[in-house]
């Protein structure tokens, strides 16, 4: 199959069936392969209904149907889990996204051999200061803290090879860092296409301004998982032991000066107290380590979100 299309969704029941006859378009004015896959993310209006009557008039499209609403992360990991094309494109529901630029992102990574293309909306249709400058912070700080060069790392619109996203767990609010995510699991061809920004045609946003908040939260979690998650003890046993090490030369020092004037006082030393600290905090993180190395070892694979439905698989 040449392609996999993948668009998270919640309350767009307006604006789906223009979506998916524009894709049926693209697809077969390039006379594609391909399937796409709606994750109803736990919608309260009638999303999940109008995918089941898509899918009756259209054998490519398919639908996964969320219990409850887990979040955009969880239903780009389960759509990943279950696609099949050889470019995955992920795009939002809201027809801010054009299908038209399919062609060009599936290129970029089977023509320039791309590991994961990022959309860049350069032209905005909601250039507000509430949601431009934050993003501009937020884009800033990870281009920073990953060393990855893109300009909009929360663009809905992106292309994958297949093997990218058999090869990433997305959870929690993690899919704004996707490309830190395949950095991190070795993919390193990662690029940016200009893509086009429209303005929505139906319904209001899902996002708010905790997103962003969330988002430098977020960014410190993944820089630390993915250096440290497989190696816990490289992180929490370097600084334990500099601490416990730190502390110890303290003692060392204090009881060599007792013993050199036993009149000296050490409990009213704050240094003494100093040093115990370092000593009982060293400790302490490198069992933390220790620990971690012990749960990563055998921690679970994947997340397991329960889903009420399916149709087309």
């Amino acid at each position: 199959m040449d392609l996999s299309i993948v668009i998270p969704l919640l309350n767009e029941a307006e604006s789906l069936p223009e979506l998916a006859a524009w894709i049926a378009r693209v697809m077969k004015e390039h006379g594609y392969s391909y399937e796409v896959i709606f994750v109803d993310d736990g919608s309260t209006d009638n999303s999940w209904q109008v995918i089941l009557d898509l899918k009756a008039e259209n054998p490519h499209i398919k639908g996964i149907k969320f219990q409850r609403n887990y979040g955009k992360s969880a239903a780009l990991n389960e759509a990943f889990r279950a696609a099949t094309g050889d470019v995955v494109i992920t795009m939002d529901a809201d027809l801010q996204d054009s299908p038209d630029e399919i062609p060009g992102l599936r290129a970029m990574i089977l023509d320039d051999g791309y590991d994961l293309v990022s959309g860049w909306k350069k032209k905005r249709y909601d250039n507000t200061l509430t949601k431009n400058l934050p993003s501009k912070l937020f884009n800033a700080a990870t281009r920073k803290v990953s060393g990855i060069y893109l300009h909009d790392f929360n663009c809905g619109l992106k292309s994958y090879r297949l093997k990218t996203v058999k090869s990433i767990e997305v959870y929690g609010e993690m899919h704004r860092y996707i490309p830190v995510i395949a950095k991190w699991a070795g993919f390193r061809k990662i690029g940016e296409k200009v893509v086009e920004h429209r303005a929505r045609k139906y319904g209001v946003t899902k996002f708010g301004l905790d997103r962003f908040i969330n988002g430098f939260l977020d960014l410190a979690s993944i820089t630390f998982v993915g250096k440290y998650a497989k190696k816990p003890m490289h992180f929490f046993g370097v600084w334990g032991t500099l601490f416990f090490f730190l502390g110890f030369v303290a003692v060392v020092y204090l009881a060599i000066a007792k013993i050199v004037d036993p009149t000296v006082s050490l409990s009213n030393k704050p240094v003494f107290f100093i040093a115990l600290t370092a000593m009982v905090i060293g400790s302490q993180m490198f069992l933390s380590g220790f620990i971690g190395e012990l749960i990563a070892r055998n921690a679970p694979g994947r997340n397991a979100y329960l889903i009420e439905e399916k149709t087309g698989f």
